[in-house]
């Protein structure tokens, strides 16, 4: 075999999402507006779960766990990206890259199985729902959780492993705003096929075994209500499932679009606007999703205002 003329890099340069001084300030002001309803909206819904014991179920259990992904998600990603948009030198460490892009795919790995598992929940409650009490026990919820974190754990430790291998040459530069795999693939002077196959299957394996378990879910689901002879029982168990399969569609659309092709097909234009819609944008959508289209989570934040307003006038 050849001698390899690789080199140690000690840190790479995010050359983010575009070089023009104006427009860097302008996104740096939309992303920082995102980041903060971001944190607002996933802070917001973590607490009225918390505080409302109507919200102690299931499916809120599940959305509790949702919230706090996407706050994580997002943190991952955005401070990180405001600082650059700010600075000259865009430069991150070598570790807290990798650092970066390990729980990047941890947490959306972790995503992908706690929505495959709001989806079995919603199959459960419509299609058998004599038996939801028993089924989605406690323990059982949490065991679904866990495994969900698992999971994305086993997906980001392949992940890492792989990428640990890649060998860089003389460039450091990375043609995005965050540590994303194929994005420090594309840096390597080494064939990559072999970890490409890998990481392709690891994450291949995590979104379609997800969205199979998703899709199942709700063909039975559809199924169930399509048999429901009256108008009113129709609607309102297709209300219960609306906010989740939007979700969905918004999440898994943006993830497959991205990361189901081969490295080759990466494409710097297109794949950064994708990559701010699922890093930045969808964890922001989500709360609103889940609170707007649901009157429990709205009569929820009405009684938390309400006590809050009412301690007011009392003190």
């Amino acid at each position: 075999m050849g001698k390899r003329n690789t080199t140690h890099v000690s840190g790479f340069i995010l050359m983010g999402l575009t070089d023009s001084e104006d427009l860097q300030l302008f996104l740096f002001t939309l992303f920082l507006l995102i980041y903060l309803i971001t944190v607002l909206g996933n802070t917001g819904m973590l607490l009225i779960i918390r505080l409302q014991l109507q919200l102690h179920t299931p499916m809120y259990f599940f959305l509790s766990h949702m919230s706090f992904l996407d706050l994580s998600y997002s943190t991952v990603i955005t401070p990180k990206t405001l600082e650059n948009l700010l600075m000259s030198t865009k430069y991150i460490s070598y570790l807290n890259c990798f650092t970066q892009m390990y729980f990047f795919v941890f947490l959306g790995g972790t995503e992908c199985f706690l929505l495959a598992s709001m989806a079995y929940d919603r199959y459960v409650a419509i299609c058998n729902p004599l038996h939801y009490p028993v089924v989605m026990s406690t323990r059982y919820c949490c065991l679904l959780v866990f495994a969900s974190y698992l999971i994305g754990f086993m997906d980001s430790f392949v992940n890492g492993l792989c990428l640990s291998r890649v060998h860089f040459c003389d460039s450091n530069i990375i043609y995005h705003f965050f540590c994303d795999g194929p994005a420090i693939l594309s840096l390597s002077c080494t064939d990559t096929h072999d970890i490409e196959i890998m990481i392709f299957i690891s994450a291949g394996s995590t979104l379609v075994v997800s969205l199979i378990t998703i899709s199942v879910s709700y063909v039975s689901v559809l199924s169930t209500i399509l048999k429901i002879t009256s108008t009113s029982g129709k609607r309102k168990a297709f209300s219960t499932c609306a906010s989740h399969l939007l979700g969905v569609t918004i999440f898994y659309s943006s993830m497959i679009f991205t990361y189901l092709k081969p490295n080759k097909s990466y494409s710097l234009g297109k794949d950064q606007v994708a990559s701010v819609f699922y890093t930045m944008v969808i964890p922001m959508l989500n709360p609103l999703i889940y609170s707007l289209r649901n009157k429990e989570v709205k009569n929820a934040l009405i009684r938390v205002m309400q006590k809050t307003k009412g301690s007011r006038i009392l003190k």
